[in-house]
């Protein structure tokens, strides 16, 4: 199997950058969309009709052009989106028998796609492998009344907006999709989008979206339930606990409210036996500002609006959850986030906020904890082991640790005793754990990575991805050969040495300038070639 030709099939804010980003690997897409049912007044103006091709073609233009003008950009280079053709579902969807992958990427409606389907496949070829971008519809309900080929060939394709920049791209096989098919498109997502590839079950909303729509309903009803405010909720759930500095509600307002509320929605109606279903209701605020049109940076105001104050000068104002009034931002002061910012290390600084006696740690813990139960519960139901959850949460959502690796940061045994003295339900695989005499869900030894495998009650190896060089891996492994407080030569195998800068925020001062010029000494005598890196999230200020 090769891609040497792609599709996507439609042309809004997904649909349009992941064929940017298709075409970055080098892949000529062809992008496609509805036609207009009605002239715009400017079409009018030029005397074109309903027939004319710049019309039908009119909405995957324009999402073609805003995947132009995204920031950040959707393409590398200016000249990469000439690898993108435009055309339409009624006249250009004869051109798919061209295409190697097709991908979907339609309004998030079953009906909608399903029926699109059924078009494609009057078109597709044997072989080409399709793809669906939904983000919760179950994969089997859209395979089902599709022919073997089809079937076999298609799965769930579910990337994160922005496509280009964030990692994430979950994989959802059904029961008669090819293996040979998902390990295909498994090294396509890695090795030629650079994404990073994580296997979903086909269950409601995936892994991601399920217990990140969960931890965002628990953090809205605590934050009802305990009388905590907008910006205070933010400033604990943004970067201090190594999350986006969008947090919770500023996130609300960039995704947009009526699409939040919909997720909600559709996993309230798909998942009858969930122990904690009632947790995907909508509360009463929530449904009145979507009914009120108040959705978020879209509409130029959701939980957060700017407006004009003194001097013309531009305020954040924020909306009162029960007048649905706004009024200006208040100023928020919580001295344990002012002690923690100057822990540096995030495990550290995660463990002290939730055991802090105080409003932060008060609110941390009752979120956290429950979405930690939650997520414990979903293991095998969503995905296989907390690796899959963790890589999905950190890789989709831009957190620096997953739910598990919070979990550990925050101590097992000691948050599982609090847990039985407040009468909350242990979840078995986390007493398995336990019973099993483990502390912790993952752990190192000798350099290698183990993490605890719920089905086999031991813990198992984790393999770092091929051609992935961990450098805090191959440290622990074979040590450092030469180390001052600025940098670090490694030797990463091969005849390679690898120099890293671990200064603050890895700024080069003495020390490192220090160490590469010992570096290339050492290096010249004894191996073959030299890299300069590290995985930092600055490389050098």
């Amino acid at each position: 199997m090769r891609i040497e030709k792609a599709a996507v099939l439609g042309a809004g804010t997904m649909g349009a950058q992941i064929a940017a980003h298709l075409a970055n690997a080098s892949v000529p897409t062809l992008l496609l969309d509805i036609v207009p049912r009605e002239l715009t007044a400017e079409e009018q103006a030029k005397g074109l009709t309903l027939e004319s091709k710049e019309v039908r073609n009119r909405i995957a233009r324009a999402g073609l052009e805003a995947a132009k003008k995204a920031r950040p950009a959707a393409f590398f280079t200016p000249e990469t989106a000439a690898l993108v053709s435009i055309g339409n579902f009624d006249d250009d969807l004869a051109k798919l028998n061209d295409c190697d992958l097709i991908i979907e990427a339609v309004v998030e409606n079953r009906d909608i796609k399903r029926s699109l389907f059924e078009r494609v496949e009057q078109h597709r070829r044997p072989g080409a492998i399709v793809g669906s971008n939904t983000s919760g519809i179950p994969i089997r309900q859209l395979a089902e009344g599709r022919s073997e080929d089809f079937r076999a060939h298609l799965l769930g394709t579910h990337f994160f907006n922005p496509p280009r920049y964030l990692h994430l791209v979950e994989i959802i096989r059904t029961e008669w999709t090819s293996p040979e098919v998902s390990c295909f498109i498994y090294g396509f997502l890695d090795q030629r989008l650079g994404k990073g590839v994580v296997p979903a079950k086909d269950r409601p909303n995936f892994i991601a979206n399920r217990i990140g729509t969960f931890g965002a309903m628990v953090t809205i009803k605590t934050m009802l339930e305990d009388g905590y405010s907008f910006e205070e909720v933010d400033k604990i759930t943004g970067q201090i606990v190594g999350r986006p500095k969008s947090a919770t509600f500023r996130t609300f307002d960039l995704v947009g409210l009526d699409v939040f509320g919909q997720v909600v929605k559709n996993l309230y109606e798909a998942l009858p036996d969930d122990d904690e279903r009632q947790v995907f209701v909508a509360p009463e605020f929530l449904s009145a500002m979507i009914g009120r049109g108040i959705l978020g940076n879209k509409t130029k105001g959701g939980f957060y609006r700017r407006q004009p104050g003194d001097g013309g000068k531009k305020e954040i104002w924020t909306i009162d959850h029960a007048s649905l009034e706004y009024r200006p931002a208040e100023k928020v002061k919580l001295p344990a986030l002012d002690m923690a910012k100057n822990i540096e290390d995030l495990p550290e600084r995660i463990k002290t906020l939730v055991w802090s006696k105080d409003r932060v740690g008060a609110f941390l813990w009752k979120t956290m904890s429950r979405t930690f139960r939650y997520a414990a519960n979903r293991i095998p139901e969503i995905a296989d082991t907390i690796v899959e959850v963790d890589r999905a949460m950190r890789w989709g959502f831009n957190w620096e640790l997953g739910v598990f690796e919070t979990w550990d940061a925050i101590g097992v045994e000691k948050s599982v005793a609090r847990m039985k003295e407040e009468g909350q339900t242990v979840p078995a695989n986390v007493q398995k754990l336990l019973d099993a005499g483990a502390k912790s869900f993952y752990k190192k030894h000798d350099g290698q990575q183990f993490y605890f495998d719920f089905a086999s009650e031991q813990y198992l190896p984790l393999a770092d991805s091929p051609g992935v060089i961990i450098l805090k891996s191959v440290k622990d492994r074979s040590g450092i050969i030469k180390k001052n407080a600025g940098a670090s030569l490694i030797d990463i195998g091969d005849g390679v040495a690898c120099l890293e800068f671990h200064s603050k925020m890895n700024a080069i001062g003495g020390d490192t300038l220090q160490m590469m010029k010992q570096s290339l000494a050492e290096v010249e005598k004894n191996f073959v070639g030299l890299v300069v890196g590290n995985q930092g999230a600055n490389f050098c200020v």
